[in-house]
């Protein structure tokens, strides 16, 4: 099953993917949001609730919101894929790989949706991009086993974790260039767990302007899924709602010689395997 967040005539709402379109779910169930719908009984008979559905609207006469528009967290792992790992090491960037996953925070408003624009910020042309697979928590927990992680899965998601390249290196921490306003690219909709098996491989490719330049798969993680959330909710307790990126691999713009960034006009995709695609313009910030 499909589940998307989006907005018709100006109103920001939520529903499933049919064949056909869209069918809006927030009235029918009484969830205003998707986050709401995950974290309710709803959300374990929701083919009960869609069977037979039509659409209330085509695809392509909604906006697209970001999967999750207002995450109460989003946790992002770094240099998570051996092959990312080892392109750092070539570029001459020494890098030790770390016993624990490391990790950083985004916050929502650096999202932007399917079809919503990335928008370089004035203060920079080293706009990257960042192919991840975006993991939806469904259900509340602290201290989470990694035997017990899959059940606190909702489903999956893309996600560019787009990175301005040079505020990321200002310290010893990467946070300020992964928050710029727009450029975390989630989409175009949630597909729930049921339908990708726990552990299954997945292949990522992103391009840029047609043309790949990322192409992988997740079982090129070093810290896998179960991991990530069995740290992740050692810190703090992951809710309903919340989104773990789970890394990118290798193919990043800085590493290529010369560096190659995207620049307003460009357009770029991140297809995962099993979940769609997410696509999204570039252009300068106003």
């Amino acid at each position: 099953m499909k589940l998307m967040s989006y907005s018709i005539t100006g109103r920001e709402t939520w529903g499933v993917v049919v064949d056909d379109g869209v069918a809006e779910l927030a009235a029918r169930t009484g969830h205003a949001t998707l986050a709401d719908f995950i974290a309710s009984p709803d959300f374990a008979r929701r083919d009960a609730l869609v069977a037979g559905l039509g659409a209330d609207a085509k695809l392509a006469d909604v906006v697209y919101l970001p999967v999750i528009p207002r995450p109460e967290k989003i946790v992002c792992a770094v240099r998570n894929y051996m092959d990312h790992h080892q392109e750092v090491l070539a570029a001459g960037m020494h890098r030790e790989l770390s016993e624990q996953p490391p990790i950083f925070l985004r916050v929502w408003r650096s999202q932007t949706p399917h079809q919503g624009p990335i928008v370089r910020p004035h203060v920079s042309e080293s706009l990257d991009w960042e192919g991840e697979l975006a993991v939806i928590i469904g259900k509340e927990g602290r201290d989470i086993s990694e035997a017990d992680s899959w059940a606190h899965i909702a489903g999956y998601s893309c996600y560019n974790d787009a990175s301005v390249r040079e505020w990321q290196f200002h310290a010893k921490q990467i946070a300020s260039g992964k928050n710029f306003e727009s450029t975390g690219a989630f989409g175009p909709w949630m597909v729930t767990a049921d339908e990708i098996a726990p552990g299954r491989e997945l292949k990522l490719e992103t391009r840029l302007n047609g043309a790949v330049v990322q192409s992988s798969h997740t079982g090129h993680m070093i810290f896998s899924i179960p991991r990530l959330i069995a740290y992740a909710s050692t810190i703090f307790t992951l809710v309903p709602g919340d989104v773990i990126i789970t890394g990118t691999p290798a193919g990043v713009g800085w590493s290529k010689k010369p560096p190659q960034y995207m620049k307003p006009g460009d357009v770029v995709e991140v297809e995962i395997e099993a979940i769609g695609l997410l696509r999204n313009p570039v252009v300068a910030q106003g």
